[in-house]
């Protein structure tokens, strides 16, 4: 293998790194926010996991910010829960930027 194969491989193993800890990021983002938005519906239990879940799949669907504001503010506005679209934004962005500390944490944490 000559050296500019191996700073290929390199490059592509740090690539796939790196999108992986994107996902995850953007995986744990999704919960994140949907269980703060859980937590403003009052739901408990089995009903909140579920609707956590569909944040998550929503994650895999690649769904995009403006989609997930947008479903926060219909779903409390069906509740009668009067929460401003910035405190829907301020949550999505407290939880993009704690699911990034928690992935980069967990990334560096030794493997047992």
């Amino acid at each position: 293998m000559t050296l500019f194969d191996e700073r290929e491989r390199a490059f592509e193993n740090l690539f796939a790194h790196e999108e992986g800890l994107r996902f995850r990021a953007l995986a744990r983002r999704s919960q994140l926010f949907g269980r703060w938005a859980a937590e403003q519906l009052g739901l408990r239990g089995s009903e909140c996991q579920a609707y956590v879940r569909s944040f998550v799949d929503g994650a895999v669907r690649s769904e995009s910010d403006e989609v997930l504001i947008e479903r926060v503010r219909r779903d409390l506005a069906a509740c009668d829960d009067q929460v401003s679209d910035e405190r829907i934004r301020s949550a999505l962005v407290w939880a993009t930027t704690e699911a990034m500390r928690q992935v980069r944490t967990e990334a560096r944490a030794p493997v047992t």
